[in-house]
């Protein structure tokens, strides 16, 4: 109770003391002296024994009485505290075994329950924007017994889901989108004449991305009700950047205005019988006042009400403040502030490093498995290099910085790095805008996050011919995020874009070939996109620009079907080559390396042999490389059998990337089982022509 120096005093010696914040009429004895740091539980296991006539009574067991948000409502602000303590330890245990996005979570626990403790979920809607922070919200409504299974296939996701509990009121993963989902749940509300409260929580950083302010600026013009609760903890995934950022910097250091203004409208109130009619009074000057105490005070010109910054981890401060939000009417704009990583001293100190990730230590908090590159370091490693022999090379992200590895270009080469925040639409025009100057802009932007630049990378760079590279990090199945963070979009949402070339390495080397390439050779528009995690190993050592542009490559000849795979699936075709080879099957094996310019000099020698054709890739079947394939061979007239294996028409779930490619047979023994498979049926003479005009629609094959 008296700080944490004090505290920690009492554990060193073992000492019996009365701890006077909590309700238990009996004084507490700690058995275990480990680390207890700003009154959270930090790398250690800590236990309190409570004692009653000799009887021991371990503390942690509030969390086990949590089935719904209504159990909360029973519980006292010390009970609550307590509770956050075991969340903690919950979210800690369970991540650093499955991993996950622990930094955002941690910060989150007393607003989280002072969120279900004051609203009636799932009647009031409460909405996550990105979702990687609902861990605890995921405890406290009904989850807690499947809170083990976090990421993992066929158990709970790391994000909101509808389909997964009624207390999840919209599917989200990507930032920006709650103040929008909210303002369209509230007017539904008010058009169907029901009364429930809508709350969106949003970080800081998805406050730099634009659609949040799109909908504040509909929201405020409307007057809907509707809460606004900004979660400010200074960070997205990164360090925040950009005037906004500045902004709330200032709105947490100088809350004078509220503070002024609610001491003045509470001692004008007190004047017997005219105190009423002159807080009336200053509350239509109280514009004039606000500009004079607080500059901006933006929100509030937006057409909110605004309430604070208040501690985000003080659960009686926070509840008494939404109670007041609830009844306000309107929009209203509550801003509280956390500390990302809260609790574990490791993410307190590196919050962007345990943003999101995989297992790790929970003593050392080192990630766990082995240290080889991953296509991210070879990625940045090899810009690097680049940039040191070309002052034209920028470099460019979304609030990413450390998940695209552009922090290590950011130390070497400051003046030429720009992290716009969370704002993938603003990033691509940038680029162009520096592209049409002279520069060459490398823009890295994970796969699943460049879908929200579609109309300016066709319009703003494409159009123009302009020579930005985009790198995109994640693509293909990314593994325990889900639905929303799998990179299988991408050849689809960019293949029909004129002018782009599209490149996807099969290994480490072949990255920094392409990169080298794209910089080097071409003038034009490059995508490269390459998965999560390590590759096969290969060396990056000398490496040049000598990629043959728009080629791919046979990597063994065999006497049996053709497989013609794309990026990380020709490792895999590889694989499944040499086991046919034990059975008598020997397969041709090739990289397309193009997606667009499509090779097809390489497919037409591939049909040559006259046996069947299999193409793969890591991606939807619709739209995707085989489509492209398919698309050359219907126009070519030709009838030949080919089978296109890839993923299918369906948002792909979570799970580890082995499992999910062997799920859905992009994996080495799906692709033999394919070309097992196809060598059963007969086989039609390769370069039959079909009777049809180019572009029409033929019969079925």
């Amino acid at each position: 109770r008296n700080g944490p120096s004090s505290v920690s005093r009492y554990l060193v010696r073992k000492e019996t003391f009365w701890p006077g914040s909590l309700t238990w009429p009996y004084p507490v004895r700690f058995e275990t002296c480990y680390t207890f740091y700003h009154h959270q539980f930090c790398r250690h296991r800590l236990v309190a024994i409570l004692t009653a006539g000799g009887k021991a009574v371990e503390s942690s067991m509030l969390l086990e009485t949590i089935n719904s948000p209504r159990d909360l409502k029973k519980l006292n602000t010390p009970q609550l505290r307590a509770l956050a303590g075991e969340i903690r330890k919950e979210i800690l245990k369970t991540v650093s075994a499955n991993g996950g996005h622990l930094a955002p979570s941690l910060g989150v626990v007393e607003l989280t329950l002072a969120l279900h403790s004051v609203f009636e979920s799932p009647r009031d809607k409460i909405i996550w924007d990105v979702g990687h922070q609902s861990y605890a919200h995921k405890l406290v409504t009904g989850r807690r017994e499947q809170f083990h299974t976090l990421r993992r296939s066929g158990g709970i996701s790391g994000f909101p889901k509808r389909s997964e509990s009624e207390h999840d009121a919209f599917d989200t993963g990507h930032a920006s989108t709650s103040i929008s989902a909210a303002l369209g749940m509230a007017k539904a509300r008010d058009l169907s004449g029901k009364k429930y409260s809508v709350v969106a929580v949003i970080g800081d950083g998805s406050m730099t991305g634009g659609m949040a302010f799109e909908a504040l600026d509909h929201a405020g013009h409307d007057k809907t009700a509707l809460i606004v609760v900004l979660n400010d903890n200074r960070m997205s995934i990164a360090p925040n950047v950009g005037a906004i950022s500045n902004y709330l910097t200032k709105m947490r250091t100088d809350p004078t205005y509220n503070r002024a203004k609610a001491d003045i409208e509470e001692a004008l109130r007190r004047i017997p019988r005219i105190g009423s009619r002159l807080a009336h009074v200053l509350e239509k000057f109280k514009d004039g006042i606000k500009h004079l105490m607080v500059p901006g005070q933006f929100f509030e010109d937006l057409g909110f009400n605004y309430y604070g910054p208040i501690d985000g981890h003080d659960i009686e401060m926070m509840q008494s403040t939404l109670r007041s939000a609830r009844i306000k009417g309107g929009p209203v704009l509550v801003h509280v502030v956390t500390q990302k990583g809260r609790g574990y001293s490791y993410a307190e100190d590196s919050p962007d490093k345990f943003h999101g990730g995989g297992p790790f230590d929970l003593d050392t908090g080192n990630r766990l498995g082995s240290p080889a590159l991953t296509y991210t370091d070879v990625f940045s490693r090899c810009l690097c290099e680049l940039a040191e022999k070309d002052p034209r090379i920028v470099a460019i992200t979304a609030a990413m910085p450390e998940g695209t590895g552009l922090s290590r270009f950011a130390g070497r080469f400051p003046e030429r790095f720009f992290d716009v925040g969370i704002a993938e639409e603003h990033a691509v025009t940038f680029a162009a805008g520096m592209a049409a100057q002279g520069f060459r802009p490398v823009v890295a932007i994970y796969s699943t996050f460049m879908q929200r630049a579609v109309d300016q990378v066709t319009l703003d760079v494409c159009l123009q011919n302009l020579p930005v590279v985009f790198a995109l990090d994640r693509a293909g199945i990314a593994g325990d995020d889900g639905e929303t963070h799998q990179g299988v979009f991408d050849f689809a949402n960019f293949r029909s874009v004129p002018g782009l070339s599209i490149l996807a390495p099969k290994d480490e080397r072949e990255l920094a070939q392409m990169l080298n390439a794209s910089i080097a050779v071409t003038r034009g528009p490059v995508m490269i996109r390459y998965p999560r995690g390590k590759g096969p190993g290969t060396s990056i050592e000398n490496i040049d620009g000598s990629l043959p542009w728009g080629k791919g490559d046979v990597l063994r000849r065999g006497n049996g079907p053709a497989v013609l795979a794309i990026g990380s699936t020709v490792e895999e075709a590889m694989k499944a080559a040499r086991e046919l080879e034990k059975e008598g099957l020997s397969l041709t094996v090739a990289n397309a390396r193009f997606v667009k310019p499509l090779d097809t000099a390489l497919i037409d020698d591939l049909l040559a042999s006259g046996f069947p054709l299999i193409t793969v890739e890591d991606h939807l079947r619709q739209g995707g490389f085989g489509s492209a394939v398919l698309q050359y061979l219907a126009d070519s007239g030709r009838l030949v059998r080919v089978q296109c294996l890839g993923l299918p028409d369906q948002f792909i779930p979570h799970g580890t990337i082995p499992e999910l490619r062997a799920r859905y047979g992009i994996d080495a023994g799906g692709i033999a089982r394919a070309a097992r498979e196809v060598m059963q049926a007969p086989v039609k003479p390769a370069g039959t022509v079909l009777p049809m005009a180019r572009g029409s629609r033929g019969r079925k094959q």
